[in-house]
């Protein structure tokens, strides 16, 4: 839909890298054989998509629907469609490692991102997660994502432009450090706030104060010994709910006829999640009812039990 007077800005796909209607030039598109094997080409006037089994003219595609089978000069059949912003995120050239389609929607849904959040986000990484956030708030949201090194910066930057082919106007990327960096926003201004970093722990105490009463605090992390350090800061800070931790492993099936059963690879660990919510400034966060086994703290171990 286009409003007479905001123009494009209306449409919140136009700021979602979601292409419509014909392919154009310049569309990228993924060509399947019956193999499942996938090719990733740029569509250009005039242009050749070389295969094994003979080449595939770029101008039988344009100006095309997506969804059709096109032919490579040997007679092999390709599907060819867009590709989904997944398969992009799993695909795009890399700095950091990308945040996999499986945990984007669990941060998607766990962190509760909505059209119109204020949302940070360190640090920005590939750009993966980036661009789930961003389709997540839409135009009237806002999207500060922190990256301490200036070279992943620069390839989320060139990954999030690839993909929207335009300037979003809910993002800004900045390069420096989160909890210094903090200290420019206003107390109790931010709805949520998704940690994709070696030590989250280290901004708790920042994250909280840029927080709404109700505000979510979500941190992804690789190893067991992040997600304990990562949850017992969060829980010894008092000013939060009782921190949730979870991981998500997808097993795709194979299903042919009667032949019904799980395929033999799966999406096992790639990481934990970890969630909780903003208490209102001054309040303590009550005390667990379940008390924790004999032996889950060392002796040294001060805090609440």
């Amino acid at each position: 839909m286009t409003d007479p007077d905001c123009g494009e800005a209306s449409d919140p796909a136009v700021y979602s890298g979601v292409v419509r209607g014909p392919l154009r030039q310049g569309d990228r598109v993924t060509l399947s054989d019956v193999k499942g094997r996938r090719h990733s080409i740029l569509l250009t006037g005039g242009g050749v998509f070389h295969t094994a089994k003979g080449a595939i003219a770029h101008d039988d595609l344009i100006d095309g629907p997506e969804g059709v089978v096109v032919h490579s000069a040997g007679g092999t059949p390709y599907l060819a469609l867009r590709p989904l912003l997944s398969e992009v995120m799993v695909g795009m050239p890399r700095g950091a490692a990308v945040v996999y389609p499986k945990d984007a929607a669990q941060i998607l849904t766990g962190a509760d991102i909505f059209p119109g959040a204020r949302v940070i986000e360190a640090g920005a990484g590939s750009g993966a997660l980036t661009l789930c956030l961003l389709r997540a708030i839409g135009p009237t949201g806002r999207l500060i994502s922190y990256e301490r090194r200036e070279d992943f910066a620069e390839i989320a930057r060139k990954n999030v432009a690839t993909f929207l082919a335009r300037p979003h106007p809910a993002w800004e990327l900045r390069v420096g450090d989160l909890v210094h960096q903090l200290t420019t926003e206003s107390p109790g201004q931010v709805d949520r706030v998704v940690l994709d970093m070696l030590a989250p722990w280290d901004c708790v105490d920042a994250v909280a104060e840029v927080l709404v009463p109700g505000g979510v605090l979500g941190a992804y992390v690789a190893t067991t010994t992040q997600l304990a350090r990562t949850v017992e800061t969060i829980r010894l800070h008092t000013g939060f709910t009782e921190p949730e931790a979870s991981e998500s492993m997808i097993r795709h099936w194979h299903a042919e006829g009667l032949a019904v059963r799980p395929q033999h690879a799966m999406v096992g660990h790639t990481g934990f999640l970890v969630f909780a919510r903003r208490l209102a400034p001054g309040v303590v966060a009550p005390a667990r009812r379940r008390r924790p086994a004999p032996g889950a703290y060392g002796e040294d171990y001060s805090g609440p039990r």
